[in-house]
């Protein structure tokens, strides 16, 4: 997990524990790579993509993995913590507003050692804590984590949250205000209530959240690129398209807040300062809402009903770290979240929940981190789709061929198979975005003459070439005929272009271990994204030459 400081490894002998199973930053999201993914960063809207965490508003955000599960809580009977009977809303606080205090966290009256504290809340907040399992900064990956202090199972409950223990819009001491401001909040990324509860509760100076915002010294320490200078973002993230979504990522908070926010700061001068909330915290709560919120899914047929649900924030879950070969997963039920084990976990070793299918740009710029090669099997690289309309172009050796490759992309974008933003998708193993790259290399190669044919059927062919020309895992991109291959490997070519270094300087730089370990944390994490990408390009040119 993402706090600082230094605290000793403490047995959790039964704490409750919150909703799904929202990771640290440290391994990953929970957001299944989508097909036409594109790096639009924080487009303010939901964030269907973005698990644990979501993407500053308007980020895609992961759904967490967690199955739904009709389980009832009743069923846990590990020993609890004794009860002070204090939950997130009490029917006699619910609705008392704090006044404004000095911004705090872990700088306030929290306790000298801000594990211990956090373990005694959870106790009160009827988390149950398997005694299989412990909290430690020692033997995590990073920051703090959950380790096995017994052998675990497959199946086995390691914690359970009731549903009072979350804190969202609807727990928070001011859900009343804002569910009478509710149609003044809407947004596109919809987490405009929750961040007005994590501002009013990360500041007020008798939350009932304090222990819990006390494991964090300060949300910078997730180390999310959006903190990173430009010069430095720009210089280590070149190519990776991190630089760009952060770009949007920032104009749109800054527009989110000064429309949103701030005018409801100013509304209710007894709750907030805006000298206190400002833009720069409200930037941090994004950033700690991106690396360690929840998205409950749907259940399936409310899919097409309604838009995703908001994000909320779930202690205990978002102590673990995340890895793509996970051993545990976050599964809901009415009254509470479980987190169960997926796989047998030996004594001693760390339990990981994931974040989703995630790239690596993906996790660094959601979470502040990546996977070294090649432990992420998520990971993906993009070819840009202009790019493919440059390299179509580019070996154009006539205007009337440089008009027909215009006519071409124009009829791609009725189709809806390409945009000026979008990207196609490369996986380790296939090609995500099948459908759009396999059509656009077809009609791209197409000659004249094929290309009015095609037009005049309106882009229908029968459905068993359609299914050949869709299906474009490994093998298949090696038996592309050649006008495709070729087309291929120049965009590629085009797209490793945007990088400095290439693929050799990379790998010598990782080999080398005094080097390595020279660097500093952001280079080594901006060198495993850009390593992993491009060697995923470097595979497709192998295959396609």
């Amino acid at each position: 997990m993402g706090a600082t400081g230094v605290a000793p490894h403490i047995l959790l002998p039964f704490l409750p524990i919150l909703q799904e199973g929202a990771p640290v930053p440290h391994g990953e999201p929970n957001l299944p790579v989508q097909p036409c993914q594109t790096r639009t960063g924080l487009e303010i809207k939901a964030y269907p993509n973005c698990r644990r965490g979501g993407g500053a508003p308007g980020t895609a955000r992961r759904e967490p993995r967690g199955a739904s599960s009709d389980t009832s809580c009743a069923l846990i009977s590990f020993i609890r913590a004794t009860s002070d009977g204090i939950s997130p809303r009490s029917d006699e606080a619910g609705d008392s507003t704090n006044e404004p205090g000095e911004r705090r966290g872990a700088q306030g009256k929290s306790s000298a050692d801000p594990l211990s504290g956090f373990l005694a809340w959870c106790g009160r907040a009827g988390v149950e804590l398997n005694p299989k399992v412990r909290l430690s900064r020692e033997g995590a990956v990073a920051g703090y984590g959950m380790l096995a202090a017994e052998e675990l199972e497959a199946g086995e409950v390691l914690f359970t949250i009731p549903r009072t223990a979350l804190l969202s819009q609807h727990t928070t001491s001011i859900h009343a205000l804002l569910q009478e401001a509710q149609e003044s909040l809407q947004s596109q990324s919809g987490w405009v209530p929750l961040l007005l509860a994590l501002l009013h509760e990360y500041t007020a100076s008798n939350s009932h959240w304090q222990p819990y915002f006390s494991l964090w010294q300060d949300f910078r320490s997730l180390d999310h690129p959006m903190f990173w200078p430009q010069e430095e973002r720009t210089r280590l993230l070149q190519g990776t398209g991190i630089p760009e979504a952060v770009d949007k990522d920032l104009a749109n908070i800054h527009l989110e807040y000064n429309s949103i926010i701030l005018p409801f700061l100013e509304t209710h001068p007894d709750i907030f300062d805006p000298k206190l909330h400002t833009l720069e915290l409200y930037k941090e709560l994004v950033a700690f809402v991106m690396a360690y919120s929840f998205q409950e899914p749907l259940e399936e047929e409310e899919e097409d009903e309604k838009g995703p649900n908001p994000p909320m924030m779930v202690p205990v879950a978002d102590i673990l770290n995340h890895v793509a070969n996970h051993n545990a997963n976050l599964e809901y039920s009415p009254q509470c979240l479980r987190m169960v084990t997926t796989q047998p976990v030996g004594k001693g070793q760390e339990i990981f929940n994931t974040y989703g299918q995630m790239a690596n740009w993906q996790l660094l710029h959601m979470y502040g981190f990546a996977e070294p090669y090649p432990g992420n099997s998520h990971d993906t690289a993009d070819i840009q789709m202009v790019t493919l309309r440059r390299a179509a172009l580019q070996r154009a050796k006539s205007e009337a061929q440089r008009q027909l490759v215009s006519e071409q992309w124009d009829f791609l974008c009725q189709l809806e198979m390409v945009g000026e933003e979008g990207a196609f998708v490369l996986g380790w193993d296939e090609v995500l975005t099948e459908e759009e790259l396999s059509v656009t290399l077809k009609v791209l190669c197409m000659s004249e003459e094929e290309f009015k044919e095609y037009k005049e059927q309106d882009g229908w062919e029968d459905d068993s070439e359609e299914e050949e020309n869709s299906t474009l895992s490994n093998e298949a991109l090696s038996r592309l005929k050649t006008p495709c291959k070729k087309l291929l490997y120049d965009s590629v070519l085009l797209t490793l272009e945007s990088y400095g270094a290439d693929l050799k300087a990379e790998q010598d730089l990782l080999n080398n271990k005094e080097a390595y370990e020279k660097l500093s944390r952001r280079e080594q994490q901006a060198l495993h994204v850009r390593y992993g990408q491009k060697r995923i390009l470097h595979q497709l040119l192998e295959l396609v030459q």
